[in-house]
């Protein structure tokens, strides 16, 4: 749990990176900069141990462009419109980074700060901390706000990611990590089964902005069934955002730790099961991918992983139909998301 140094800044600062490990054989890698899962090592149905995670081999892939890889992201993750939001009557811009839209908290946020990291230990396992103080204003977004993200790796088998936080300004907050999963290492997802606890999703349109429609789910949208990611993946109705890149609702009382969905495969046997406190999660099939530098070698493309971001709705601030984001003076921002791992069964 020891911190190592494991890069550099340009300007000298360096960057500690830290081991997570159980006697399950699992191991996982955290640096400062973004407060970013690198690597997550779990054994496969062979014993062979598979890393499930995309990222890079050293800080410069992180320090480069890249589509979030491990990172965590906000102030808000995910999109609102127009770059945009009104809270208590004032009128905020924010610095748009998608088009007209903001995405993922904007331009050099907290995915690109090194954040302090602390490790330890807890009851559940080996822990590392990490704080961050966003400044007021930063990317448009109002108050001072004190983050504070860990994760546990559990004896049981469970990344555990808790997110806190404070704000001296009324403020929106939604903070997820953005990790792109591939159960069996590299290659196409496309044969990965995935089950979801969400009966409906919010409609958006082609750039991802919610109309404020909340729709039940069918057709290609329908994953209470389990079914393979690619049976659906070509339906034209998921045209306009070349896949899955869909914001769920997660079934049970919001607030609550329950499962959004499980993922497994059948090649290496891992299954993994995502829970979480939030009302929501991002099923994103990496219809973007063309990255090169990856940490195995070769180009990642289009579908070599999906990711499922907890979160709170897109466009939540400015959508009052969905779950309020809104941080006030003296309220503590909390939660949860765990990410189970564990073997199917062969039988």
């Amino acid at each position: 749990m020891n911190p190592f140094e494991y890069g550099r800044l340009p300007d000298g600062q360096v960057v500690q990176g830290f081991l997570l490990e159980n006697a399950l054989g699992m191991q996982v890698r955290l640096i400062e900069y973004g407060a970013t899962l690198t690597h997550f090592s779990v054994p496969d149905k062979t014993g062979r141990n598979v890393d499930i995670v995309l990222g890079f081999p050293s800080l410069a892939g992180y320090l480069g462009g890249h589509p979030y890889f491990g990172a965590t992201v906000g102030r808000y993750a995910n999109r609102i419109a127009h770059a945009r939001f009104e809270l208590d009557g004032i009128s905020y811009k924010l610095s748009a980074n998608e088009g007209e839209h903001i995405l993922h908290g904007g331009p050099n946020t907290i995915d690109k700060a090194v954040w302090r990291g602390t490790s330890g230990m807890t009851h559940e396992g080996q822990t590392v901390w990490f704080r961050h103080v966003s400044p007021d204003g930063h990317n448009g977004f109002p108050g001072t706000v004190e983050l504070e993200v860990s994760y546990t790796l559990s004896h049981s088998g469970e990344l555990i990611i808790l997110y806190r936080a404070e704000t001296d300004q009324p403020t929106v907050l939604n903070l997820t990590n953005h990790a792109y999963f591939n159960l069996d290492g590299r290659g196409s997802v496309r044969d990965t089964w995935l089950q979801m606890n969400c009966d409906q999703f919010t409609l958006g349109d082609e750039g991802g902005i919610p109309s404020g429609e909340i729709r039940k789910v069918s057709g290609a949208m329908d994953f209470l069934a389990a079914k393979q990611i690619g049976r659906d993946l070509d339906d034209p109705s998921l045209a306009d955002r070349n896949g899955y890149d869909h914001n769920y609702l997660v079934n049970g009382s919001k607030g609550t730790l329950r499962t959004a969905a499980t993922a497994w495969s059948d090649q290496s046997g891992i299954k993994l099961t995502t829970w979480t406190t939030e009302p929501c999660v991002q099923l994103y099939t990496g219809n973007w991918l063309n990255e090169s530098g990856e940490k195995r070698g070769g180009l990642v493309e289009k579908n070599h992983a999906f990711c499922l971001e907890t979160q709170h709705a897109p466009d939540a601030p400015n959508r009052p139909e969905f779950d309020s984001p809104v941080l006030r003076p003296g309220e503590i921002w909390e939660s949860e998301t765990r990410y189970a791992v564990s073997l199917i069964s062969t039988k």
